[in-house]
């Protein structure tokens, strides 16, 4: 193999690789070999057909494509071993040249990661937000953890109000025909949430239980059905329950229950110390955005189209994961908000080269300060996770269970956080 590489446009790297006779009809070979089994003919047992024949019946051509796909990536990854400085930040494009029984010459457009004309990253003031715990703040967790042990009763003694939760039956209908999704039966709806559309659960309010009454409604005009944007609907509704939570008295007792805690006046000693620092870590995140939104922007970068389209993959598909744990598809969202998966991917396009260009100034910073993380470093970090995780410690981690997916996150996470510790050194923080 044979192999030479200059710098195109736009951060690409042209790279030529020429494999003579012996490595190309190797690679045919070894596309015969995986693909054989594929194939049979008179006289022949499936997957006993001599690559010859085969060629002779189906054409020359008939391992090309695969010969490629085995070939190509293995001598790109020799090219890439040995030459550092080609950074492939995404799949190339591939054409070939001089293609015959002597050889073949592969032709590859490898984006490479651009190069970054940092801004000024030190010597700057940067103001760190303050987040102080309030009274307020403290009640609030009081009120969750009763919210959290409350109970749902029953009430039928007067009629339904804000802040209720009742059962209903509904059944809509524009211009006189009902409509997909518009009728349920004994559907909980708590009065106030907003769950509905404006004005539903407000003339909701006031019913008594067993009573029944029609309602009528506008459906937004930015409403997601096309078909129901703008339109007015009457929903004809029946009442069967009404709802009330109950709240248990926040006493010593229960907050033993509920927390652990001895009294209610340690809950809230531990509950303002717990804030205190989630304050911190949050007041510290915002500082360290701050400092990478300023150092970006300060920075000149060249953002390749495929860094950006890579980006997007990931968000597209941190999207279908997300909408996967509430039951839903990414295909049906389309299909409801009357959109191409083109234009989807649109909406994302700004931010992901806003993510782009943020990673490539850290990345540049990080090369520029020569910041890395030891073996130690790192076999630290996953023995503090074995004791966290109450394991016993491997005598040797880097030969544990701990996969090569979490020892790279480990070094990583160590780097940035070296990252951010030196910017913070080397600038003014108010």
């Amino acid at each position: 193999m044979k192999y030479t590489f200059e710098k195109a446009e736009k951060s690409t790297v042209k790279v030529k690789i020429t494999l003579d006779a012996k490595d190309w009809n190797q690679a045919q070979v070894d596309a015969y070999n995986k693909d054989k089994n594929k194939y049979s003919l008179p006289g022949f047992r499936k997957g006993k057909v001599p690559m010859k024949v085969l060629e002779n019946t189906y054409g020359k051509g008939l391992f090309f494509e695969e010969a490629v796909n085995i070939a190509f990536p293995k001598y790109m990854d020799e090219v890439l071993e040995k030459e550092p400085s080609i950074e492939m930040v995404a799949q190339p494009s591939v054409d070939f040249e001089d293609v015959s029984e002597n050889g073949i010459t592969f032709v590859a457009m490898v984006p490479v990661k651009p190069e970054v004309k940092l801004g000024a990253y030190k010597g700057i003031k940067f103001e760190k937000p303050v987040y102080n715990v309030t009274d307020e703040d403290i009640e609030d967790e009081l009120k969750r953890i009763q919210d959290r042990n409350s109970r749902l009763v029953s009430v039928t003694d007067r009629a339904s109000k804000e802040g209720d939760e009742v059962v209903i039956d509904y059944s809509g209908s524009v211009d006189g025909k009902k409509f997909d999704g518009g009728t349920a039966e004994k559907q909980t709806l708590v009065l106030g949430s907003k769950t509905f559309i404006p004005g539903f659960e407000e003339q909701v309010e006031g019913m008594n239980i067993g009573e029944e009454k029609d309602i009528t409604v506008k459906f937004p005009d930015d409403y997601g059905v096309e078909s129901l944007k703008g339109k007015e609907a009457v929903f004809h509704i029946v009442l069967h329950e009404i709802k009330v939570k109950e709240l248990p008295e926040i006493t010593d007792a229960f907050i033993k229950e509920a927390t652990g805690s001895e009294t209610v006046e340690a809950y809230k000693e531990e509950t303002k110390k717990k804030l205190t620092e989630s304050n911190e870590k949050r007041a510290e995140r915002e500082l360290e955005n701050k400092m990478v939104e300023f150092i970006t922007d300060a920075s000149e970068v060249e953002i390749p189209e495929a860094l950006v389209e890579n980006q997007i993959d990931n968000m597209v598909k941190e999207t279908e994961y997300r909408m996967s744990y509430q039951g839903l598809k990414l295909e049906d969202f389309l299909k409801y908000t009357h959109q191409t998966m083109a234009e989807y991917r649109k909406g994302y396009k700004d931010q992901a080269k806003k993510t782009v260009k943020q990673q490539l100034v850290i990345d540049a910073i990080i090369k520029a300060e020569n910041i890395v993380a030891t073996d130690d470093e790192v076999k630290e970090r996953v023995t503090e996770m074995y004791k966290k995780q109450g394991r016993e410690v491997p005598e040797t981690v880097e030969n544990s269970e701990t996969s090569a997916r979490q020892f790279d996150y480990f070094r990583e996470d160590i780097v940035i956080n070296k990252l951010f510790d030196m910017l913070k050194k080397e600038n003014t923080i108010a």
